[in-house]
């Protein structure tokens, strides 16, 4: 009797699935709940992520809104002693035209180094920077300062004039648009970051565009830092300076002020600090003495003298020990 065969289905006739091992690389490559989340809201890392750096800084300015410049009278003006030993603020004729820098090396009397990007600042510069210093240290770091023009020319003892205005604005623009970096050991993290020495300057109406009775200005919060603790800043008496003519005399008085007592120091230091351009060391010798004799008519000086083989090496001596980073030193 013939057997009768039966047609297999689809489903007997289909090769079933081979039975592969699973490694061990598969078993740990298994997605845990969180990546399977993270997989289905491929955002959601970046969102944290986001999050984070935002309370980071929040952190960082709830800190930074705490700094506040030193403490010292009314009638001193201060500046980090890197700032007053260096040709940041150099002491060139001002008939000579301002050059622009970028991520130029400044040159400092000392271990520190100084980089800055923007206009090249004189002693006209500084001048300016000192009393924006003097308003801000009354209030947290970083908040705008308001002045009137007239205010600001009278405490600097600029004419109150047209062209004394157009000045001040012109430093306050220079100082804007600046990058400037010091590298000092004692400022630990802080060291080399780049700031802009004032990141807000307003004096123009933007609707009419005519001048504001009120000039706003926010100096950067890092340059708090600058300051640092004791011993770290010079302070100048106010009254010395503005008495002085800007230029050499006025760079010398903050060099010198940040020495209790001053070392010996050579004529070629001091045209390389001030960024004199006098190649003859005879023209250095005639503006230096010119300087000193103003020095010591303003009695910051007591006596001063220049000796050596060569004549070129610079002794004073102060007329008062009231150096202030020592008054804070300890």
């Amino acid at each position: 009797m013939a057997k009768k065969i039966v047609p297999k289905t689809d489903d007997d006739t289909a090769t079933a699935p081979k039975k592969t091992r699973r490694t061990r690389a598969a078993v740990d490559a298994k997605a845990t709940p969180a990546d399977s989340l993270l997989a289905k809201f491929p955002n959601l890392m970046q969102a944290a992520s986001d999050a984070e750096a935002r309370l980071a800084v929040k952190a960082e300015e709830a800190t930074d809104s705490q700094l506040a410049l030193p403490f010292w009278p009314e009638q001193f003006r201060a500046l980090p002693n890197e700032i007053f030993r260096s040709a940041l603020f150099n002491a060139r004729n001002k008939r000579q035209p301002r050059i622009r820098m970028k991520s130029h090396e400044i040159y400092v009397i000392g271990t520190a180094k100084i980089t800055y990007t923007g206009e090249e600042l004189r002693q006209d510069d500084e001048t300016v920077w000192l009393q924006l210093i003097q308003l801000a240290k009354s209030q947290p770091a970083g908040n705008p300062i308001q002045f009137t023009a007239l205010s600001f020319l009278k405490a600097i003892q600029w004419p109150t004039n047209t062209p004394s205005y157009e000045r001040l604005r012109d430093c306050l623009t220079r100082m804007q648009a600046t990058s400037l970096q010091v590298i000092s050991e004692r400022l630990g993290d802080d060291s080399g970051k780049g700031i802009s020495m004032i990141p807000e300057f307003e004096w123009k109406n933007p609707t009419t565009n005519k001048p504001m009775r009120y000039y706003t200005v926010r100096i950067a919060r890092p340059l708090v830092r600058l300051f640092g603790g004791k011993g770290h800043f010079t302070r100048v008496e106010w009254a010395q300076r503005l008495d002085l003519p800007a230029g050499l005399a006025t760079w010398l008085h903050g060099y010198l002020a940040s020495h209790a007592k001053p070392h010996p120091i050579k004529l070629e230091t001091i045209r390389e600090g001030a960024a004199l351009t006098s190649v003859r060391l005879a023209h250095v010798r005639e503006l230096v003495e010119k300087a000193l004799d103003e020095l010591k008519r303003v009695k910051f000086l007591k006596s001063w003298a220049i000796m050596g083989p060569d004549k070129d090496l610079v002794v004073v001596e102060r007329a008062s020990s009231t150096s202030p980073e020592l008054e804070f030193a300890e």
